[in-house]
């Protein structure tokens, strides 16, 4: 039987839920476990945890909106992942993390051979979490490093925090998105940002939905995407300061990165087709991020990744 899905959201698990749970993860039967804002005592879920640390079908684990609630729950899932080796997405949005949290998993994520995306957004985190979170993004070994990482609304990181992260991101990561909606960056934050997604070889797509940001801001990302090659493909600067005529000309200019990207692409298609062999693979971004008419608008993403509305994605 194919590994399926396991999706619960905001209520009361009974015993017998949760000995299913367990039993579906046992016999690897269950690639999604979403029991998200889910409640369920200290006993069931320290179950689940000893269940999902020899599962090796599971894929996406999220456990949003309160679910890892205390300090013991920190510890049983790090004792989780520290054995299990197959969870390629964790989400943890809306958990009372805090720094010292995060310190207890930090050494299971930073060993964790598979994990690729990362979701600590409303986390109650601070720049001790930054530096941790730094050391997740560059590859080590086998280990490809993070490529999605989600930190929205987490007020309590200062500039020096963000800074700290800017220069992880470009210096050595494989971060392809950076979600960082809803904190207070404001402009000197995002000035550092545009250099991080100047440096960056991989960053696709960057949220700064809601983050303080003025036409500053936006006059220096314009100015980044016009002169300086990227793979940028998405730049989400909704609920800013920022006017609307700003923010069209960053997402036209955008879309013509994409348009020329596909152009080449089909050319080097044709090239291939005349040679007898196969095309090459469409062009990165292709058909992936799609630009608003209205720039008020949220770009929407369209990749498998961080966020409660991809986790009915079993495929990956």
């Amino acid at each position: 039987m194919l590994p399926s899905s396991i999706q619960i959201s905001g209520e009361p698990l009974s015993g017998a839920e949760v000995r299913d749970i367990c039993r579906g993860l046992r016999d690897n039967a269950v690639r999604l476990l979403s029991l998200r804002g889910c409640r369920l005592c200290d006993r069931d879920f320290g179950r689940i945890c000893r269940a999902l640390a020899g599962a090796t079908s599971l894929a996406q684990l999220n456990l949003n909106l309160g679910v890892v609630s205390s300090p013991s729950r920190i510890k049983q899932l790090a004792e989780a992942l520290r054995t299990n080796r197959s969870i390629q997405s964790l989400f943890l949005h809306g958990s009372p993390l805090t720094d010292a949290g995060l310190a207890l998993l930090n050494p299971a994520l930073a060993l964790h051979p598979a994990l690729v995306a990362l979701d600590l957004g409303d986390c109650m985190l601070g720049d001790e979490a930054i530096n941790l979170i730094c050391g997740l993004l560059p590859p080590d070994g086998a280990k490809s490093g993070l490529k999605e990482l989600t930190l929205s609304a987490n007020p309590g990181i200062t500039p020096k925090g963000w800074s700290r992260l800017a220069i992880a991101v470009a210096h050595s990561s494989q971060v392809r998105v950076l979600n960082l909606d809803y904190n207070p960056l404001g402009d000197h934050v995002a000035g550092m940002l545009a250099v991080a997604v100047a440096s960056s070889r991989t960053l696709e797509v960057l949220d700064l939905e809601g983050t303080g940001l003025t036409n500053q801001s936006a006059q220096t990302l314009l100015d980044m995407v016009e002169n300086y090659p990227t793979a940028l493909r998405s730049l989400v600067l909704a609920e800013n300061s920022i006017s609307p005529e700003l923010q069209q000309q960053i997402c036209d200019l955008l879309s013509e990165g994409e348009e020329e990207e596909e152009v080449a692409g089909g050319a080097g298609d044709t090239q291939e087709r005349e040679r007898g062999r196969d095309p090459a693979a469409p062009p990165r971004g292709s058909g992936s991020w799609m630009c608003p008419s209205d720039p008020s608008s949220q770009m929407v993403l369209m990749t498998s990744g961080l966020g409660d509305s991809l986790l009915a994605e079993t495929e990956m």
